[in-house]
């Protein structure tokens, strides 16, 4: 795997600890309102909360997938296309049933990390 691809998917992977902390553990905060666009209130509802806190679980253990893929697998570059799909895939879905910009938000990094793969 090129040191772009690594590189990319590292930042990837950080991304999604990034969201991992919005979610579990600054699940309040006004980051966390910002990026999602909600109220304190809202986020501080205990089944809003919780739903959060289990999301943001999913999305550490991504990141940490990622990471193992690229610096640990014996078959980084396919272990990692599929981890890649995985986000774009998810991101198109949050798109079309949310916010379009979740494509580029939460997919952008992941769709030039995919695409340099091939490279």
């Amino acid at each position: 795997m090129s040191i772009l691809s690594t590189m990319l998917i590292t930042l990837v992977a950080l991304e999604f600890f990034y969201i991992m902390y919005l979610e579990t553990f600054a699940t309040t905060s006004v980051a966390t309102q910002r990026v999602f666009k909600m109220s304190e209130a809202e986020l501080k509802g205990k089944s809003l909360n919780t739903l959060f806190k289990n999301q943001g679980i999913y999305n550490g253990l991504i990141g940490l997938c990622l990471l193992y893929a690229v610096y640990f697998a014996s078959a980084p570059i396919e272990i990692s296309r599929l981890l890649l799909i995985y986000i774009i895939l998810v991101a198109i879905y949050g798109g079309l049933t949310s916010d379009k910009k979740i494509i580029l938000t939460q997919g952008g990094l992941a769709i030039i990390a995919l695409i340099s793969t091939f490279f």
